[in-house]
This record gives C-alpha cells, structure tokens and sequence, in this order.
C-alpha cells in the first residue's frame, strides 16, 4: 500500500502474473516488520512449497539469509541488501540517479532556496539519495540549503505529514521523501508548496503540487529472476541498476517547470544514463571539510569510501548522520 516502494514491488509482482498466466502461482505478505518476525513469515512461505522468494527492504537481510540456509532448494532475491548466499541474491537501484535529476530541478525551482528532505532510515541507500539530490540542486543554485526530518520508518503517513509539515515550517517550499506514503505530497498540495513523487507518480495526490517523480520499474528483474528458476538458469547475482536498465524512471515533468529546466533535467538524465556523467563527481569533500573524490574523479560503488557503504553526508548538507 502507499503507492511507494512496497506499492511499486508489488506491481512487479502483477506483472509476473500477468507475463506467465497459470504457469506461476505468487502469494504476498504486506506489511512484514523487519527483523526476526520477518523469517517466520519466510518459513512458512518455504514450507508451503514457494520456489522463488522476494524480500523487499532493507531489514529483512539478516532473516532472508538465515532462512535460506534452512532450504537450501528455495531461490531468494534480498531487496537492497549486501549479504548472498548459493541460494541468494541481492537486487536494488540506483535510486540516487534519479534523485540527482529531481535534484536539478528542484535547484532551479525553489524561491525560499531551502528544500525538504523526508528519509526514512540511516541506511547507505537513503544517504546516497540526500547526497546526490544535494549535489545536483548546488550545482545549479549554490545558495541552496536542505533540512532533513528522519522519521525512522518506510510507511507512516502521520510522521510522514508531521514531517512535511515541520520541513515548511523551516521554509521549505519544495520536499522530497525516501518513504512510502504520499503523505507528503498532500501536504504539500494543501501548502501550496511543491513536491517529487517516490516510487510511484503520485500525481492524484498533489496535481498541483507535483513536479515529476522517480519511479521504480522491478517488473523485468522479477520476470527475468523468475524465468531464470523455470528454465534452472537462476544463479545468485548482485545487481544494482539505474536509469540505463530502465529499474530507475524519471516521472512526467508539470508544465510548472520552465521550458528550459525540463531540457537540462531531461539532459542530465540521458547523460547519466550514457554513462557521461556520474551523481557523485569530484572534487567533492565530506561533510567536516575532508576530501572524498578530486576534481574529475568519480566514486566507486564499493571500498572505504564507496557508494553501497556510504555513511556519510558531503560538504554543505546540515545536520548530523543518524547513528
């Protein structure tokens, strides 16, 4: 539910369905709390003759790869996650492409020079997101600020609306969010503030509001993985994929945004998807003034100071990490 993450996973589910008919049989469990709770539902979806399992968020990791040990025959696919197994593989996007073009547009398009930024939990995927948006909206305006409200959940949308509204508070007048819920997105159709759908379009919830939206399209990895266990070719694998791969999808722009912003978001966009142009590019110095990445010099996805461990916010962001 929410139309966010959990919302567009389960669309990828449908289309499963839709693309094999009554070869596949899918069953779901909505709304599983992370953490060990999470494996008894695993459990039971092994013991009741599942094939192919996916877990969906970052908090069911852990279970996912002590579950599969138990069944050794079951395929698991880890939403987001870093730890395989023969019987495990992880999957995610790269959602902070997409950030980085909302980002853009965001730079040009706010007049109190102060975006919002609702995040859910302190985790590298969320990290790299306000990073990159950040990035991106300094490029263009270099008086740009960002307040961040964490509210410690995917799917909330009471603290999801209570954080908008503290973020507009602090002068926002336009609010991203790595959450689930268009909570958001009405709040800011009731402020008259301006706003980025996640996961999902959003539009219905904020057409006035809305300025695009990052969409996630898991449809081809879920019917290539289950393919895959159909013909025996399933093999664990990581796969992190992007705009390129069309997993990462920038939403239709509103005729809000300037002619002319729509072409260099729409720029940004197909140079990082050639692969031209990188969200995080040098010189780039961490949060307390150190160096991270020289001028002209990309990040890696893994190392010390690589991507899929990031743990840190860049130079200019406020506030602290949440330990």
């Amino acid at each position: 539910g929410g139309f966010g993450g959990s919302y567009g996973k389960d669309q990828g589910r449908l289309d499963v369905e839709e693309g094999f008919g009554d070869k596949v049989e899918t069953r779901f469990v909505e709304a599983g709390p992370e953490g060990a709770d999470s494996g008894r539902v695993m459990t039971q979806m092994a013991l009741d003759g599942a094939d192919l399992i996916f877990t969906t968020s970052f908090g069911y990791m852990d279970p996912t790869i002590n579950v599969a040990k138990k069944f050794p025959n079951v395929k698991f696919e880890h939403a987001t996650g870093y730890k395989q197994a023969d019987n495990v593989s992880t999957y995610s996007a790269r959602f902070y492409e997409g950030r980085s073009v909302i980002g853009h547009i965001a730079g040009h398009m706010t007049e109190s020079n102060t975006i919002g930024y609702i995040a859910s939990f302190p985790i590298p995927e969320v990290i790299r997101g306000i990073n990159s948006a950040y990035i991106a909206a300094k490029a263009v305006n270099p008086d740009v600020k960002m307040k961040i409200v964490w509210v410690y959940t995917w799917f909330d949308p009471g603290k999801e609306a209570d954080a908008a509204t503290a973020l507009i508070e602090q002068g926002a007048d336009i609010i991203m969010q790595h959450t689930d819920s268009p909570a958001a997105m009405t709040i800011a159709e009731e402020k008259g503030i301006l706003a980025f759908g996640q996961a999902s379009d959003m539009k219905q919830f904020g057409p006035n509001a809305r300025l695009s939206s990052i969409i996630d399209d898991w449809a081809p990895y879920y019917i290539a993985r289950t393919k895959a266990v159909m013909d025996g070719s399933w093999e664990s694998t990581a796969t992190w994929d992007g705009i390129k791969e069309g997993m990462v999808a920038i939403g239709d722009f509103s005729d809000k945004i300037p002619a002319d912003v729509q072409a260099s978001a729409t720029a940004l966009k197909e140079a990082l998807s050639a692969g031209t142009t990188h969200s995080f590019t040098g010189p780039l110095n961490k949060q307390d003034g150190t160096p991270w990445l020289a001028a002209g010099e990309t990040a890696s996805d893994f190392g010390d100071d690589g991507l899929a461990g990031m743990n840190f916010y860049v130079e200019g962001v406020e506030g602290d990490v949440p330990q």
